[in-house]
């Protein structure tokens, strides 16, 4: 019982704080300015390319501006590589078991090179988010316009992160980003993880096309998430904490989208997509101010991102869209906790996946 009301306080508890404001405020600013260009230019359906370039700055957060962009250029990879491989599904119309098998692959490469440059927030998450996401929206530019777009804007995000360094100017030549060797035991730990992405992946994808799903990725993105943690308890909070804080989230969606007096939509007739843009600013901003200290309240925030931004790309019918939201996001993520309590290793964690700071 004692175990059970421990396990019950940590899922409410609040993480100290370290400064996450400056975090959130770079991140904010990472997306806010591409994603103003892009719909001064009168084209919001392209924010989803900006905003997925834009989160390298979630990359690094602690850490001195020399290795944050060392840190922040490695994970540049896994966001571009996302983004790449969503818009060549897109443009080439790959859809359902195309989606499944790339993004389970891309997971677990992903988690492999995640662990060997250890990346914080740790895993493949955001690089098979921007995958399924860009997918599933059509193409309305070149291929290699949408690809110059987030790379335009994680390069800007670069710029951010690194700007502090002005200020002191302080450069150590000898300074590197510890990395992993993986070989030995620590090499059948990275795979035995990255086989983890694949399955629960790669399962949540499928039923997600059996049951007809018209937006599989996000049970597949959820399935993602309880696989970073360190142990088994906390793999479980992750889950329940996606889980409850997405549902929280899509009542925020609901509250914006759907017709009602209330819906600020409403106020500002002929806007529509300015307001759909700013809010996405707006949440990416508090989920950052959350990220490491519950992910939940994250979820909350960062649910109606992923949502408006995709209403941008893509219009489509809001009751439709809140559901699947929710459907799949269970699915996914109760799909990913099985999979840690099958796939289980004796071996001691990879270095980097025991360090467990959100995805």
């Amino acid at each position: 019982m004692r175990s059970v009301l421990r396990h019950v306080r940590i899922l409410h508890s609040l993480g100290p704080a370290n400064n996450d404001h400056l975090s959130a405020l770079r991140v904010a600013i990472s997306v806010a300015v591409p994603s103003l260009l892009l719909l001064l230019s009168g084209r919001p359906e392209l924010i989803i390319y900006a905003v997925f370039g834009a989160l390298t700055g979630m990359y690094g957060r602690s850490e001195p501006h020399q290795l944050r962009l060392r840190h922040q250029l490695q994970a540049t990879l896994v966001l571009l590589s996302g983004v790449g491989a969503g818009v060549f599904l897109s443009v080439n119309q790959l859809h359902s078991w195309w989606l499944v098998g790339i993004e389970a692959l891309l997971a677990g490469a992903g988690s492999v090179y995640s662990d060997k440059v250890r990346l914080k927030p740790n895993g493949p998450f955001f690089g098979i988010l921007a995958l399924g996401a860009c997918a599933s929206v059509p193409t309305v530019v070149p291929w290699y316009v949408a690809l110059l777009i987030g790379a335009g804007s994680a390069a800007f995000s670069l710029l951010v992160g690194f700007g502090g360094w002005v200020r002191r100017r302080a450069w150590n030549t000898g300074a590197v980003r510890e990395t992993v060797r993986l070989r030995g035991r620590l090499r059948r730990q990275a795979m035995i993880h990255a086989a983890r992405y694949v399955v629960a992946v790669g399962a949540a994808g499928t039923i997600g096309v059996i049951t007809g799903s018209g937006h599989p990725h996000w049970a597949m993105a959820a399935a993602a998430v309880p696989l970073a943690g360190a142990d088994l308890p906390s793999s479980v909070h992750r889950g329940i904490h996606r889980i409850m804080g997405t549902l929280l989230g899509l009542v925020v969606v609901a509250v914006v989208l759907l017709p009602g007096p209330w819906a600020p939509l409403n106020f500002f007739p002929g806007a529509e997509a300015a307001v759909l843009a700013v809010l996405v600013m707006v949440f990416q901003f508090t989920t950052e101010l959350f990220m490491t200290r519950h992910y939940g309240l994250a979820m909350v925030s960062f649910t109606p991102v992923i949502l408006l931004m995709t209403q941008l790309a893509a219009p489509a019918d809001p009751h439709v869209l809140i559901a699947e939201r929710g459907i799949e996001t269970v699915v996914g993520a109760v799909t990913g906790i099985l999979v840690v309590l099958f796939i289980r290793s004796r071996l001691s964690p990879v270095p980097s996946a025991s360090a467990a700071g959100p995805p």
